[in-house]
């Protein structure tokens, strides 16, 4: 398996990274699958509120629950998770050159969420990129068991490991 992946914490830096990195690939002709967040977080919303669209050609789809203003736990909704991951493994079956997910975080750490996703691209062959908080660096090393590739937070940086996993 080619698995790359982004540190970073600056707040939306890899987001913003991982779409722009799609959106190119993309108007070079390459077929990018997965999860890239289309709506953050904005003023009023809890910092775990967010949309993500599935490449390459939607829906979009809210990870979030409505918990209410004093809720302090987690909203990450599981069922809106576990059906983006079905959407993400639905697209990669059709082919695709690459496969970027938003986020690799604590529900793969816990061997849930996106990691069938990450099963089906190791059996197809499809590189993987992926951005990583420091908080679950360790279980994706892991799960990525010494495969994985630390990439600069940077477009350049991006592009070129992307050129150089990719098929001709």
């Amino acid at each position: 398996m080619t698995i790359a992946y982004l540190l970073s914490e600056t707040r939306g830096l890899s987001d913003r990274l991982l779409a722009d990195l799609a959106a190119r690939l993309a108007a070079e002709g390459r077929v990018v699958a997965g999860l890239v967040q289309s709506r953050a977080p904005s003023g009023g919303d809890h910092p775990c509120d967010m949309d993500l669209s599935v490449l390459p050609s939607g829906p979009e789809i809210g990870i979030s629950q409505k918990l209410g203003g004093g809720s302090r736990g987690c909203r990450l909704d599981p069922g809106s998770l576990e059906a983006a991951a079905m959407a993400v493994t639905g697209a990669l079956a059709y082919g695709a050159d690459l496969l970027i997910l938003n986020k690799f975080g604590a529900h793969e750490c816990a061997g849930r969420g996106f990691c069938p996703v990450l099963a089906s691209a190791a059996e197809r062959g499809v590189p993987v990129l992926t951005a990583v908080n420091p908080r679950n660096l360790d279980g994706f090393a892991s799960f990525a068991g010494g495969l994985e590739t630390r990439l600069a937070p940077d477009p350049d940086a991006l592009h070129d490991w992307a050129m150089s996993v990719l098929a001709p």
